[in-house]
């Protein structure tokens, strides 16, 4: 009842009024002639209350018992008052007026009769038949006000109706809009990247395997002016993919919910509650973009065809699935029509092997419960990082730049080497970043002292110039690598992805300083390490050798991207440019001429 009172709008606190002034006086009447009236105070008393209140109850069930009641309880109080005092009969002008009001749809026909004809020719047989016509003159012109106020009412409730509907649409098309404009630019930059990128790469591929057949300068001049466009052209469609692809999302799936439901709710003033239950976990952008769509459907169709007040949303994150489901406590429906929005929304769900399913029934509103299966095959840890360094700026701009990455963690922070001892007996981290120069203990000793007490953690030496006696010295100290701070962001997170993973890595930069002052002999002196790997084959780069060993396992190209943090085209890429530079036409022949002697 208190939750149909919130919903009152200023005519139906006008009717209340009304009623109350009407219950009002009339105890006060009764109270007056009191002496005058044959039945007990109290019972007249309990009389008037009762139709004060049965009727306006009934009218919140249905108009149809409210007027039914409305004639019988209050036409009977004045009935028995017109007996006492013929004077009396006014006392129903005032239902006479609530019952037009309230007349919906056909109701007036029987409505009409009965309070002007029927109900006043009653009065006139307890009074004088003489004032029958005066009674129909007088209830007739009350009677058309109350219809004249009710067709008022009727336009207003369709006016709010119709502004309701419209925010609810206009929120829906913004976000229809918005979401179809990312999922199309990210079809178009996908295609670009998996087929403009594997065919320039196939180019130059083939350009490069021309170079020993091209004997002439003319002719290695013409091929390096080949491979030049060629890779020029490919920077090009690089730079229009990143243009081209719509940003990320970097919100969580809970706070991408949280505001969609806010502005569904600013825009349609209609009250969402969302909770979530169990421990959030990380999703994928179709997921994540899955379930957007599923709430954004249901909560226009729960206000705009349910005519909901208030929606209740929950999001359960399962051991082995998602589950979102939204409830609303508006008219429902014994029979569901599957409409265009339905049935997309039971294709997103069917495309990651979920289901959406609808349980309504008509007063008891609408759930709607999509679920999802969580991913079979989980992400790999995060990997931990401290980053070490004497400058607190290079640290908070390392810090923001890795903070991009979603497989990267920043355990800890450390401005010298005692400090980074002291964080990796206490942290523990996979991967430590370490500048050369630092106070106290400096690069090249903290990274021994780190490597003899914890062998398995990785240490990779950032510095600002290629000083090629400290990258000696660094190395021969047990680093697993050596970047420069100047490297690009990307190149970044793929050398501590691989340094991770046990390959040593040296920036091409410092590589090329090594060759020339050292001649390639500056690390002959550290004893190879057993489970430092052989340098790649046939001019394999390191993340082919990684494409290769996932291939060897028998991956599947889908499982190898996730386990990378690559595409699936892109993982496709890389194996048809593994099989041209091996010379071999499938993964069996690639792993065998690769892994041969190992097997």
């Amino acid at each position: 009842m208190l939750d149909f009172i919130k919903r009152w709008f200023w005519y139906d606190w006008m009717m209340f009024v009304i009623r109350t002034i009407l219950f009002v006086s009339l105890l006060f009447t009764l109270e007056h002639f009191s002496k005058q009236l044959t039945i007990p105070f109290w019972l007249g008393a309990l009389w008037g209350i009762t139709a004060f209140s049965i009727p306006w109850i009934c009218l919140q069930k249905h108009y149809a018992y409210y007027l039914i009641s409305e004639m019988v309880i209050s036409g009977g109080l004045c009935l028995y008052a017109v007996s006492l005092f013929p004077e009396a009969y006014v006392a129903f002008l005032g239902p006479t007026f609530m019952i037009a009001s309230n007349s919906a749809q056909k109701s007036y026909r029987w409505s009409a009769p009965m309070t002007i004809f029927v109900i006043p020719a009653l009065f006139a047989e307890l009074s004088e038949p003489s004032d029958l016509m005066t009674m129909i003159i007088q209830f007739g012109p009350i009677y058309a006000v109350g219809f004249a106020f009710q067709l008022l009412v009727v336009n207003h409730r369709q006016s709010e109706m119709i502004r309701d509907q419209y925010a609810v649409l206009e929120q829906y098309s913004s976000q229809v809009e918005r979401m179809t404009l990312a999922e199309e630019r990210n079809r178009l930059s996908k295609n670009l990247h998996d087929t403009m990128g594997h065919s320039f790469t196939s180019i130059m591929m083939g350009l490069e395997t021309l170079r020993s057949e091209v004997n002439t300068p003319e002719g290695e001049r013409k091929l390096e002016s080949l491979l030049q466009l060629t890779r020029g052209s490919l920077d090009e469609v690089r730079q229009c993919v990143h243009q081209v692809g719509a940003a990320q999302d970097s919100r969580t799936l809970v706070e991408s919910l949280q505001a969609l439901t806010a502005e569904f709710q600013a825009l349609t003033k209609v009250t969402v509650r969302l909770r979530t239950l169990g421990e959030e976990v990380q999703v994928s952008q179709q997921v994540k973009m899955t379930l957007h769509r599923c709430l954004q459907e249901s909560l226009t169709n729960a206000v705009r065809h349910g005519q909901a007040g208030e929606i209740a949303v929950s999001l359960h994150f399962e051991e082995k699935q998602l589950r979102l489901e939204v409830r609303d406590n508006g008219l429902g429906t014994e029979e569901l029509q599957a409409g265009f929005g339905l049935t997309a929304m039971r294709e997103r769900a069917s495309d990651l092997q979920g289901q959406v399913h609808i349980h309504s029934k008509p007063g008891e509103g609408t759930v709607v419960t999509c679920t999802l299966p969580r991913q079979a095959e989980q992400q790999e840890e995060a990997i931990r990082l401290l980053l070490v360094d004497g400058q607190p700026s290079i640290q908070e701009s390392l810090q923001m730049i890795l903070a991009r990455e979603k497989d990267f963690e920043v355990v800890g922070l450390a401005e010298d080497g005692e400090q980074a001892l002291e964080q990796c007996e206490r942290l523990r981290p996979h991967v430590v970043l370490m500048d050369l120069h630092m106070p106290r203990m400096d690069g090249v000793e903290a990274a021994k002292r780190v490597k003899q007490k914890h062998p398995g953690v990785r240490v990779l030496i950032m510095t600002t110039f290629q000083e090629t006696e400290k990258v000696v010295e660094a190395l021969r100290s047990g680093a697993d690598g050596y970047l420069l701070k100047s490297s690009e962001p990307q190149e970044l997170s793929e050398t501590i992805r691989l340094v991770h993973r046990g390959v040593m890595m040296i920036a091409q930069d410092v590589t090329n300083q090594l060759i020339q002052n050292y001649g390639g002999g500056a690390l002959r002196e550290q004893p190879a390490e057993p489970d430092k790997p052989l340098p790649p084959p046939s001019g394999l780069t390191p993340r082919e050798m990684d494409i290769l060993q996932c291939l060897s396992k028998g991956l599947r190209y889908k499982t190898i991207a996730a386990k990378l943090y690559l595409s699936e085209g892109t993982v496709r890429n890389y194996a048809s440019t593994i099989y041209t530079k091996l010379g071999v036409r499938n993964r069996e022949e690639a792993v065998q001429k690769v892994f041969g002697n190992q097997v």
